[in-house]
Order: C-alpha cells, then sequence, then structure tokens
C-alpha cells in the first residue's frame, strides 16, 4: 500500500533523481518565486509568533510573575 513512499524514503538519490527528471519540463513564470515567498512567509510567520509567544509566556509565568 505504501511501498512507493517506502522506497522513495530508502533510496534517496534515485527519488531526487526523478524528482529532478520531473520538473526538467517544468518552467517558473515571472511572478511565480514572490507567491511561494509569499506562501512560505503566510504560513510560517504565524507558526513562529505562536512558538516565540509559548516561549514568552512560559518565561513569564515562571520568573517574572511575582514582580
Amino acid at each position: 500500500m505504501f511501498l512507493k513512499k517506502v522506497r522513495r524514503v530508502l533510496d534517496v538519490e534515485r527519488a531526487e533523481e526523478e524528482f529532478e527528471k520531473r520538473m526538467e519540463d517544468v518552467t517558473l513564470e515571472k511572478s511565480d518565486r514572490p507567491a511561494m515567498i509569499i506562501a512560505a512567509l503566510i504560513v510560517f510567520v504565524p507558526a513562529l509568533l505562536l512558538v516565540i509567544g509559548v516561549f514568552g509566556l512560559a518565561l513569564w509565568a515562571f520568573f517574572f510573575r511575582y514582580f
């Protein structure tokens, strides 16, 4: 059932070659790179802010709560 995924994990070099072969014919348009950067920011910035907030709350709870 998951044999293709298992092979991809075990044989990384072959999987990379297959990926490069599939991506040879794909051409990126002019606006694709900024779109990918904006999409990454939309995904990663809220997650990063959440992690920083959790650490900040933990620091406040352990060290600064009684001041």
